[in-house]
């Protein structure tokens, strides 16, 4: 198996300088190399691996994973630095996610701009409906715990989301039409790790990570946007 790439990063010693040949004079002795350091976990080793590969780690699903991670924070982050990537964890939750990190400067010009924030990080960009229905599920989200405390599993069936989805967006005039939307918004924003799939009851498992992706600057973002379409909405009637 090859050497694992976070023991690489903990272990790298300093290379040796090329031989110049003979100088007529005898060469020191070598002074003897200095210790490794810590070799990484195999468990810090899978948790990070499962951090870069989904984003986002969840107590209720991977809980050694996470506990592995909030554990050693600070060694998880030094072995991401290179990366210009950090991770967060939120304890209440049960809730630890990868993030850009704040000293990270993109050299992207041009268009590139528009499309890439980091090079390991793509950024998805969601439409008005997609941000307005996430709106929508991140105050279900809220009041659910507001009632339920912290860390209680927030389910949601189909049909209740509907009519809120109907009161901004306006009914199409089809049931059938209706939900297809509905389902459609869904499963772009399953792929943001907010939401499950859809069970065999209809419904939804609202997932921790829609209160940090869903964050008040995005909300405010969406409230001017929607501001916004409604006054162009006023000036051409």
């Amino acid at each position: 198996m090859p050497p694992n790439l976070f023991d690489q990063w903990a272990n790298a010693a300093p290379t040796p300088l090329p031989d110049d040949g003979p100088t007529g004079e005898e060469a020191p002795a070598a002074s003897p190399a200095p210790e490794h350091g810590p070799a990484t976990s195999a468990l810090l080793r899978r948790a990070l691996q499962e951090l870069l590969k989904n984003g986002l780690l969840e107590l209720s699903a991977k809980p050694h994973l996470f506990r592995q991670i909030a554990t050693d924070t600070a060694r998880a982050n030094a072995l991401l630095e290179p990366l210009d990537l950090r991770v967060l964890v939120d304890d209440h939750r049960g809730l630890a996610y990868v993030a850009v990190a704040a000293s990270y400067q993109s050299e992207s010009e041009g268009d590139d701009e528009d499309d890439w924030t980091h090079p390991l990080v793509r950024r998805q960009r969601l439409t008005l409906e997609q941000s307005l229905l996430l709106a929508i599920l991140r105050r279900e989200f809220l009041q659910r715990e507001q009632e339920g405390g912290l860390g209680v599993p927030v389910q949601l069936a189909i049909d209740s989301l509907l009519p809120q989805l109907d009161i901004y967006l306006g009914h199409t005039g089809s049931d059938m039409q209706e939900r297809k939307r509905l389902l459609t918004l869904l499963e772009h924003l399953r792929g943001h790790g907010v939401v499950s799939d859809v069970d065999a009851q209809e419904r939804i498992t609202l997932r921790p990570m829609i209160v940090h992706l869903a964050n008040p600057e995005n909300l405010q973002a969406l409230l001017a946007r929607l501001r916004e379409i409604a006054s162009q909405s006023e000036a051409s009637t």
